[in-house]
């Protein structure tokens, strides 16, 4: 494979010029009592890596990083990336518990490494492969370190560095990208290892979105991804009771390797000469667009090669011909011939693709082909299987129960997994050889009726869509919502131009607009390959256009033309509540008494949806990136796509799709799939407690413990010292009484039973009268140390069955 070589930045060149003034060079060793200044450096014993404060592109903040030497415009590992150094005041150094910390000019931790394991006479070292290590100081080095900069990747991956699991302690390694060129902190895309049933590798946009995955592991590779083969390094894949990641070592010591996560999303494996003034690009993916994730939608297969790339299996045909015919095929395909399980079934064998996700299926790794094939033929639910892993002769049992997405062809001719598809006799019968695929399209006269019948659908879609339009197909529901021509809103929106984006949802972007009249408007636009379907979007609009309050975000109307799906909500200027809490700067800007304020809004929101609307209403996503603000900072709970509608007597429900943000949903939806009213009340504890503390609960990280923010409110509050959970910004607005209740009150709401917590009703009376006595609260959902997970540890069994598949599929903004 021919090698692109990567431009010089010009962004990184104030940074190498920076550190190339730099006159104090320490060792590699920092010591008890030592530290290291900004404008000074760790250097490792070969002088090949170097450890200092820099600023990327034409940021002014100060962070702390790892370079190369002969590459210091690619730093390669950041300590402080979520909370930069202002000036050049920073300082390395030991705290008293023998933690690496960074204080800031008023001596403040901004970053430590927050070891749990304590040393008598804790020493640094900056070793040759880029690894910062804390360990005993002794003349012996062992290898046994008390913390490593390895355990905490960025966004590049080292050689000697690993992606993947530990099981029994339930510790990840993974990549995150940078949010810019000037900016190391969290960015859009994660990559890492899902090990859920088999391992398989992911990049994920916002934590929850899959832009590309692998086919899972077979015990040889991950199906649907060439191996990468080169004499400069060695690719290594564990996976056994206690671990799963993967690594790599470099075989040539005068090159460098590396692997990084753009801020883009993609995954490039790179290499330098030490002599070089430039990256090369060994391998970059995703490499064509049937990499991406889902391009062919359900039961579809995307081959590369191909004009249109897009085909169905065998015995499916296209969801939408007309959508295909325009070739947009995310609709993906259905079965020619439904399955009934009284009829005789068979499998159709397919080769050389990569594996559909791991969504909706069973995995037994005892099993044999024979016996698997048995049971799919069992169970009416099961629409194919295949051998969990090729070594030997194959073995293990793979089953799926739902739509197969997400495959493609792959050539490769070794290490072949072959999977069956379930489908009727007859429809067996009328495929001549297994793999046809030049005839897909072929016209024939099954398919001239078929294109009639579809034709006529077609019509009947037409007809029934503009019915839609003047009445929103309903002759029991008078809602009188405002229809908009797409042409109104492209206008609106300046044909939706990046400018006037201003976010960016699970189901599409969000403009902001302004109508001819002078109204200013935000238009939410769902992508076309959303997943959410007409019938959906009709429902989330009838749902909102039925709910009226102060503290909802009113909804204006709606746009269905052609493809087109689009809500239009009032315009909030201040944004959303996120926007200001989480922020250094703007949290000044919001005083106690707005948050006071706000915090009773969403309150009384809330209630309006569980009690005193006509329709019962589980929200199911709060968070405080879907509380909008107006223009007095009015607090309006926004995106109604996720809420749910309870009926009569209901209190209770169970859902296989689990859906929201983590952090912010209560465990026994997290675990169970059970979401109720009490689900949103433990959302709204998180809340209470983010608006207090202008910390996130997930995320959150404290020097003395590895507590999230709710065990860390319910250890101050424990103590008697709830008020040191305030954020600085509040000190001088504050008060005592009003704060020690919201504290109180959010811990009420986050405990583990929902038994336990308070109806909204309460909640309310709770905040707003001084004199009310309140319960003492029960430990919070979610309480326990990060490190030791059960439930992650576990995650790989020798049979695995999902059906309480997490699946978030609205974002968290950051």
């Amino acid at each position: 494979m021919a090698l692109e070589k990567v431009p010089y930045s010009p962004f990184f060149y104030s940074v190498y010029v920076m550190l190339m003034l730099n006159s104090v060079i320490a060792s590699d060793t920092l010591s008890l009592g030592q530290s290291i200044k900004d404008g000074e450096r760790l250097v490792s014993p070969g002088q090949s890596v170097e450890l200092g404060f820099f600023s990327p592109g034409n940021s002014k903040n100060r962070y702390l990083g790892i370079w190369y030497k002969v590459s210091p415009d690619k730093v390669v590992w950041v300590a402080n990336g979520n909370n930069p150094l202002t000036d050049s005041n920073g300082v390395l150094t030991f705290s008293d518990e023998r933690n690496l910390v960074i204080l800031n000019r008023s001596k403040s931790i901004i970053w430590s490494s927050n070891s749990s394991r304590v040393l008598r006479n804790s020493v640094a070292r900056l070793l040759d492969s880029g690894n910062l290590v804390v360990s005993e100081n002794t003349s012996s080095h062992s290898g046994e370190f008390s913390w490593q900069s390895f355990d905490y990747p960025t966004d590049t991956l080292l050689a000697g560095m690993r992606m993947g699991w530990s099981l029994k302690t339930g510790f990840q390694w993974g990549l995150t990208s940078w949010k810019s060129m000037d900016d190391p902190s969290s960015g859009d895309y994660t990559y890492g290892l899902n090990v859920y049933g088999l391992p398989q590798f992911e990049i994920l946009k916002r934590g929850s979105t899959k832009t590309l995955r692998t086919g899972p592991w077979n015990g040889i590779l991950f199906m649907g991804t060439p191996p990468v083969e080169s004499a400069l390094f060695k690719a290594s894949f564990v996976y056994n009771e206690t671990d799963v990641y993967f690594e790599f070592e470099s075989s040539n010591n005068d090159i460098i390797t590396i692997i990084t996560l753009s801020q883009s999303g993609l995954v490039n494996h790179l290499l330098r000469k030490k002599e070089s003034s430039a990256w090369d690009v060994m391998v970059s993916t995703p490499r064509d667009p049937c990499d991406y994730y889902g391009q062919c939608g359900a039961n579809g297969v995307c081959e590369s090669n191909k004009e249109p790339r897009c085909q169905c299996l065998q015995g499916f045909m296209p969801k939408s011909q007309e959508e295909w015919q325009l070739f947009n095929s995310t609709s993906g395909c259905i079965r020619k011939a439904q399955l009934n399980c009284s009829e005789e079934q068979g499998f159709l064998k397919l080769s050389m693709l990569k594996l559909p996700d791991l969504i909706d299926f069973w995995v037994n790794k005892n099993m044999s082909l024979e016996k698997c094939k048995v049971e799919c033929i069992k169970n009416c639910s099961c629409t194919a299987y295949a051998n969990s892993d090729v070594r030997g002769g194959g073995s293990g049992c793979l089953m799926w129960f739902s739509d197969l997405i997400d495959i493609r062809e792959f050539e490769q001719d070794n290490y072949v997994q072959n999977i069956y598809i379930k489908l009727s006799a007859s429809e067996l019968d009328s495929i001549k050889s297994p793999v046809n695929k030049k005839k897909l399209l072929t016209v024939t006269v099954a398919s001239v009726i078929s294109g009639l019948l579809i034709a006529g659908i077609a019509l009947s879609i037409m007809w029934k869509s503009r019915k839609k339009r003047r009445g929103l197909q309903s002759q029991e529901e008078d809602i009188n919502l405002p229809l908009y021509d797409f042409s109104t809103i492209a206008v609106a929106t300046g044909h939706f131009s990046q400018t006037n984006m201003i976010g960016e949802g699970g189901f599409g972007s969000v403009y902001k607009g302004n109508l001819s009249m002078g109204r200013e408007i935000a238009v939410k636009r769902l992508s076309k390959g959303s997943r959410q379907g007409l019938e959906e979007f009709m429902n989330e609009v009838l749902l909102i256009a039925q709910l009226q309050h102060r503290n909802l975000v009113g909804l204006l109307g709606c746009c269905i033309e052609g493809e087109e799906r689009m809500l239009i909500y009032e315009y909030m200027p201040n944004k959303s509540l996120d926007y200001f809490i989480f922020d250094d700067d703007r949290s000044f800007l919001l005083a106690w008494k707005s948050r006071f304020d706000i915090v009773l809004g969403i309150a009384r929101g809330l209630l309006y949806l569980h009690q005193d609307s006509k329709l019962q209403v589980i929200h199911r996503d709060f968070k405080t990136s879907n509380i909008l603000l107006d223009a007095d900072l009015n607090p309006k709970i926004s995106d109604f796509g996720l809420a749910r509608i309870f009926g009569g007597n209901e209190r209770e429900a169970r859902t296989r799709r689990i859906v929201g943000t983590y952090g912010y949903m209560s465990p026994e939806y997290a675990f169970d799939g059970k979401f109720s009213a009490k689900s949103d009340v433990f959302s709204l504890g998180v809340v209470l407690m983010e608006i207090v503390s202008g910390k996130r609960n997930r995320g959150f990280c404290h020097p003395d413990h590895q507590h999230n923010l709710l065990g860390h409110a319910w250890l101050l509050w424990s103590a008697g010292r709830s008020l040191e959970l305030l954020h600085e910004s509040l000190c001088e607005s504050f008060i005592a009484s009003q704060v020690e209740r919201c504290i109180h009150v959010g811990l009420l709401c986050v405990q583990k039973l929902p038994g336990d917590r308070p109806t909204m009703s309460s909640v309310i009376f709770m905040l707003a009268n001084e004199e009310a006595i309140l319960p003492q609260p029960k430990q919070p959902g979610f309480f326990m140390e990060r490190v030791p997970s059960s439930t992650e540890a576990s995650l790989i069994r020798e049979e695995l069955y999902t059906r309480n598949i997490v699946t978030i599929t609205m974002l968290e903004g950051r």
